[in-house]
């Protein structure tokens, strides 16, 4: 039993068809370390939202943030799956992430136009891996990057719609 506890995780070579899936891999945890601080960010706001439209954005948050939880699992999942080990410390995320944290004092407005902003920048990395993964013969990259674009396009959409005045 103690010696199953030694075992090291490593990158292990995988024959599916994904050519060259070191690229795949590094896109993927680029959109990861992107959606743990959005993640992040997103429930700071959920938290620290104030003001008339505190209802429709700390339940808009709360919906968005689980959503960001459950993708940043499956996209661990996808680039262990490809073979390579998933980021596993907090200074590779914010290394990796072009997502900036929240600014103090902000209006509810600022936030939500903050996290909108975020979102667009996360569906076009995720655009750039679609592209990524269709040369290297990965449906299973490009769907998941489809799709996860297609959130966030959504949750930019929604929350440009409740700030409008």
């Amino acid at each position: 039993m103690t010696d199953s506890l030694k075992v090291v995780p490593t990158a292990d070579s995988v024959s599916t068809g994904v050519r060259d899936t070191g690229p795949l891999a590094s896109g993927l945890s680029d959109v990861l370390a992107d959606t743990y601080r959005l993640l992040f960010k997103t429930h700071a706001i959920h938290w620290n939202v104030e003001g008339p439209l505190f209802y429709s954005v700390h339940n808009l948050t709360e919906a968005q943030y689980q959503d960001l939880f459950a993708a940043a699992d499956e996209l661990a999942e996808r680039i262990r799956a490809l073979g390579h080990l998933a980021p596993s410390r907090l200074d590779d995320i914010t290394k990796r992430s072009r997502i900036e944290d929240v600014t103090d004092g902000l209006s509810a407005a600022d936030m939500i136009d903050q996290l909108a902003a975020d979102h667009e920048k996360l569906a076009h990395r995720l655009h750039a891996l679609v592209e990524m993964s269709g040369s290297r013969k990965d449906p299973v990259t490009e769907d998941l990057a489809t799709a996860r674009s297609a959130f966030h396009e959504k949750a930019a959409w929604m929350l440009r719609a409740l700030s409008k005045s």
